[in-house]
């Protein structure tokens, strides 16, 4: 993500990425948002896993940090 957000802020092109990574870059002027009317407010996660086999413990991790995130 780094690679894309570095581009866009040299000017190369349109990045879409999280708006809590390009937040401080939007207030300091450095960035604008475009499309705003059509990128809706992001409701979430979802994330899929076979929840049948054993899950790794970085996963169950992952999972749970997502899940209980704010």
């Amino acid at each position: 993500m780094n690679h894309i957000l570095r581009a866009t802020l040299a000017g190369l092109g349109l990045a879409w990425v999280p708006e809590d990574i390009v937040l401080p870059h939007i207030e300091a002027g450095r960035l604008v948002r475009v499309l705003e009317n059509w990128c809706d407010p992001f409701p979430g996660y979802h994330l899929y896993y076979p929840n049948r086999r054993q899950t790794s413990p970085a996963l169950t991790l992952r999972v749970d940090a997502l899940r209980y995130r704010g």
